[in-house]
């Protein structure tokens, strides 16, 4: 439980920074307490997606994957953002990413931001 909630927080961290770097990602709110929890709600929907869903697409992109020699998984990561913008905007979360190359771009600071807080962070069972 606690590896969950660690994972959770460094991606709502990755998106606040997402959000923060780039323009065409947006997430709105009457105040600074509503942004967060929107922000953990998205991190939560992002989580979600990249449990259920990225696996089956890489699976499904594998010979992409291969032939790029894992580039393409930039676009597999797009697409779960854009994806994640997509579900939020279906449960009236106020979490946008306008367009293809900014959710490749949001996916690839989100990514190593990501990775960088779950270095720094604890690792719990």
């Amino acid at each position: 439980m606690t590896n969950f909630l660690v994972k959770t927080i460094a991606n709502a961290g990755a998106l606040a920074v997402a959000v923060w770097l780039l323009d065409n990602i947006t997430l709105t709110g009457d105040s600074t307490g509503k942004e967060i929890g929107t922000l953990l709600l998205v991190a939560l929907i992002f989580g979600l997606v990249n449990v259920l869903v990225k696996p089956l697409v890489q699976l499904l992109s594998l010979p992409l994957l291969i032939l790029t020699l894992g580039l393409f998984t930039l676009v597999v990561n797009a697409l779960m953002l854009l994806l994640t913008s997509w579900l939020a905007d279906q449960v009236d979360l106020s979490f946008h990413v306008e367009g293809f190359w900014t959710a490749v771009l949001g996916g690839l600071i989100i990514s190593v931001v990501s990775w960088a807080l779950n270095v720094v962070l604890p690792d719990g069972d």
